[in-house]
């Protein structure tokens, strides 16, 4: 199967490019080959290729920098996401968008399902959703909602964690952020389970089991055998940052589920993986 997957250059573009490569003629595109927000090109470069599914990973991710520039933010994830439906319909191609938690309000009691009404507080949300909704318009659709990734290839939240440990600075995370964690290589390889069986739609795909921001990168600091006590937890409201987090963003991946898709290890094992790979290199 010939893949195309935008945002190659990113942190889940690069953990999806190196499992789907095992399998399937993958074409990496980075911003240099394929600026989404240019229509005519993608319409050009995808055109070229024919790819059987188009994984469209890139984005503005950045909550923070979408709340500044909020103008910015809507063409790149959402104005660009519409551009690429039509596309991919004029090719026939399937699509698989990658989505987040932040299309939530975080105001949930319990873990959210994939037909929770969406709500976000960022605006970095807001063009998610609005870019989930332009995908539900295309029958031949998946929509991944992640979370708090980590993965190899690309500087994340877990390896600045471990970066700050090596260099005995302090690392100050939010103590009172609660969801759910994804590992890219995880992810990639469920997400091909997923385009196996046919089944469409829209599914929260990240590792088992809930955790803190603080959790997350004590637990990596601890696995480095390093001390732990440099990370530093702080309340969302000290953080003082541009761009509202959720306090609660448990997904629930009911979905794959439903589907009989084996889920996902708990996030501690994939942690546990990643950290020796740094650790090792």
């Amino acid at each position: 199967m010939r893949i195309a997957v935008t945002g190659a250059a990113g942190l889940f573009g690069k953990g999806l490019v190196q499992v789907f490569h095992r399998e399937h003629e993958v074409i990496a595109l980075t911003r240099q080959e394929a600026d989404i927000t240019d229509a005519a090109q993608m319409r050009s470069v995808l055109g070229a290729i024919a790819p059987a599914v188009i994984v469209h990973a890139a984005a503005m991710p950045d909550i923070d920098d979408c709340e500044v520039n909020p103008e910015k933010a809507w063409r790149v994830n959402a104005e660009a996401t519409k551009s690429l439906v039509g596309i991919a319909n004029e090719l026939r191609s399937e699509l698989a968008f990658i989505s987040t938690d932040a299309v939530f309000d975080g105001k949930a009691t319990r873990p959210y399902v994939e037909s929770d009404v969406v709500n976000p507080p960022s605006v970095y949300g807001r063009t998610k959703a609005a870019a989930e909704e332009f995908v539900r318009g295309y029958e031949r659709h998946w929509i991944f909602r992640v979370s708090a990734l980590f993965g190899p290839g690309k500087a994340n939240f877990v390896n600045k964690g471990l970066c700050k440990a090596w260099g005995k600075e302090s690392y100050v995370v939010a103590s009172d952020q609660l969801g759910s964690a994804t590992y890219t290589l995880d992810a990639a390889e469920t997400m091909l389970k997923v385009f196996a069986s046919g089944r469409h739609g829209t599914l929260h795909l990240c590792n088992q089991e809930p955790c803190t921001r603080y959790e997350l990168a004590r637990k990596s600091v601890e696995l480095a055998g390093l001390d732990a006590s440099i990370v530093v937890g702080k309340s969302m409201a000290e953080m003082k940052r541009p761009g509202p987090r959720l306090q609660y963003a448990v997904m629930e991946m009911k979905a794959l589920r439903d589907a009989g898709i084996e889920l996902p290890r708990r996030w501690e094992a994939a942690l546990e993986e990643y950290v020796k790979t740094l650790v090792q290199n």
